[in-house]
């Protein structure tokens, strides 16, 4: 077909030359498998987290908590759950934790040389590990 003297190509034409030139998408779906994705979101869930004021706490105070440490954190986090308690005061070695429980959220840290004459509010229970 023919306008203006311009030859104007088919639809037919167009269409293949672009296919010819648009390379082919590939699958950007992940290969993991949906039960892997369901076990790392649970174990995610079921491990402590920092807020970021108890995050930026812990650095301003130089307090580091080991692996040994974390697992006595998520247990004694267990147990006060177990006994219905909402907002605790969790004591561990020389550091004081005030934790959400229901979340299983640390919302603030202190250590020993700040925690002593301290007053905690907000708190229906506390868990001594």
């Amino acid at each position: 077909m023919t306008i203006n003297n311009r030859p104007i190509p088919s639809i037919k034409q167009v269409q293949n030359e672009r296919q010819a030139v648009q390379p082919k998408k590939q699958n950007t779906v992940s290969s993991t498998p949906f039960q892997s994705v369901l076990q790392q979101q649970m174990l995610q869930k079921d491990s402590v987290k920092f807020s970021k004021h108890a995050t930026s706490r812990l650095d301003s105070r130089q307090i580091n908590l080991s692996e040994e440490q974390m697992t006595r954190l998520n247990a004694g986090i267990d147990k006060a759950m177990a006994k219905g308690i909402r907002e605790s005061l969790v004591l561990m070695d020389n550091v004081a934790l005030v934790v959400n429980i229901e979340n299983k959220t640390v919302v603030t840290a202190l250590d020993h040389s700040e925690a002593t004459d301290h007053v905690f509010t907000n708190i229906d229970g506390a868990v001594v590990i």
